[in-house]
């Protein structure tokens, strides 16, 4: 096992690398921006190193600072958490270089699945549904060919990209050209490449993930599935663990598929494939996240285990010591946001009370405490709010009473938004798709 690991992201997953790294004996060292300088993340860490000032360019996406780091403090590995460098095929293979351990898949898996369209082909050759899509699309009028050919609306995604940057649904012929434009220039500012494509809109789909955790042996281990369709701007709000919108039979075709993706492409350590399910209950592979999950705690809560120490046992070469995990009640998790509740701006500014409630059955993975200042160069996200309960009844009971029970000043947030969310009929009645906030976002009281 390493006794040292260095932790190459910031806020909240920083802190639950940390808290891994504790409960696995290992020392930890954190890195930060000027901006960071007195973030809970570098004040829980064992050691903490300067990498630069707070533009994401000049530190947390600075890889020759973070490599030069570990390499001085003796750090024997490297946990990259999510978003940021996570999914950066170059980056996980320049630790190899230097005989430092990149804590998830291997440089292949990660650059096969990081090309998506490349990633489709190779899903349904491993005989995993796609939803009918091109290939790398040139100009706009190979577009206009090609949606013509399978129909509006369709979607335009950049291939080197995820979360929802660099995707637009589009409904008619006169939207596309720019959409194509669009997506591109966006796709080349965030993940270097401007490639793009088109795939069918599925509509109304339910958003469906399966979390996997695979070995050095040719051990793969489903961890169930997360439903995640409540979303805005095609980034996930809320989840949870089960599905409740998926059946015992669609459980075993996704957990079939799942493991048959997994050992297509030789993958080792933890993963999620993402599915959109269709109105009769089709399943269409949508891209493979080759690092860790925002959403895991709930896999978490209802498996009782510990996803990211299972990432680092793994990389140190461990083999799992289950071949079934355990289905225990059901949770759900909130993102909290310093953003406005109905425009999704960002609000930047300082915490003057921050005091997430206690009680049974609640986690907290949160970044920020009173007194931390959001700024506007990372993320807005604060952390999450994850309640388990042996029912998916109660597990929102929980859910509701925490969230009336957050303690929250200084800037806005999403709290009503998501206080709206969890208090409607819909909800309650399991009654989703990707397409549920945007149809009540106006009813939300900012």
């Amino acid at each position: 096992m390493f006794s040292k690991i260095l932790i190459a992201n910031r806020g909240e997953i920083a802190l639950r690398v940390i808290r891994a790294c504790q409960s696995l004996g290992i020392a930890t060292v954190a890195v930060y921006s000027e901006a960071d300088a007195q973030a809970p993340h570098v004040l829980a860490a064992d050691e903490a190193f300067l990498i630069g000032p707070p533009p994401v360019p000049q530190s947390y996406l600075n890889a020759a600072k973070i490599l030069e780091v570990a390499q001085s403090c003796g750090a024997q590995a490297i946990h990259p958490g999510y978003g940021l460098l996570s999914e950066n095929a170059d980056f996980a293979a320049a630790w190899e270089a230097v005989e430092i351990t990149f804590i998830g898949p291997s440089p292949k898996a990660i650059a096969a699945m990081g090309d998506k369209i490349a990633a489709r082909a190779m899903m349904a050759k491993a005989g995993v549904p796609v939803v009918p899509g091109s290939g790398p699309i040139v100009d706009p009028a190979d577009a206009l060919a090609f949606a013509e050919q399978i129909g509006y609306p369709v979607m335009v995604k950049a291939s080197a990209g995820g979360g929802g940057i660099g995707m637009q649904l589009v409904e008619t012929p006169a939207e596309l050209e720019k959409a194509v434009k669009m997506c591109g220039a966006r796709a080349k500012t965030y993940f270097g490449s401007d490639v793009i494509y088109l795939e069918k809109a599925i509509l109304k789909p339910r958003h469906i993930e399966v979390q996997i955790l695979a070995d050095h042996f040719d051990n793969v281990v489903i961890l169930h599935e997360r439903e995640c369709s409540i979303q805005r701007r095609h980034q996930k709000v809320i989840e949870e663990c089960p599905s409740p919108g998926v059946s015992p039979e669609q459980r075993r075709f996704l957990t079939e598929r799942a493991i048959a993706a997994t050992r297509a492409i030789g993958y080792a350590n933890a993963g999620t494939l993402e599915f959109l399910m269709d109105a009769d209950g089709n399943f269409y592979f949508l891209e493979m996240n080759t690092r860790l999950q925002v959403e895991h705690p709930v896999t978490e809560m209802v498996t009782g285990l510990d996803i990211v120490a299972w990432q680092i046992r793994i990389a140190a070469g461990d083999r799992l010591t289950f071949s079934a995990a355990p289905l225990n009640g059901h949770a759900i998790e909130c993102r909290l946001y310093a953003e406005d509740p109905v425009t999704f701006m960002p609000q930047p500014g300082t915490l003057t009370r921050f005091e997430p409630p206690a009680g049974e059955g609640l986690r907290h993975d949160v970044g920020v405490v009173s007194g931390s200042v959001v700024t506007p160069f990372y993320d807005p996200m604060l952390g999450k709010l994850i309640a388990w309960g042996s029912t998916r009844t109660e597990a929102i009971e929980r859910l509701r009473d925490a969230l009336a029970r957050y303690e929250i000043a200084g800037i806005k947030t999403n709290l009503p938004l998501l206080q709206t969310i969890v208090d409607s009929p819909a909800f309650a009645a399991a009654d989703l798709d990707t397409g549920f906030i945007s149809r009540m976002r106006q009813t939300v009281t900012a």
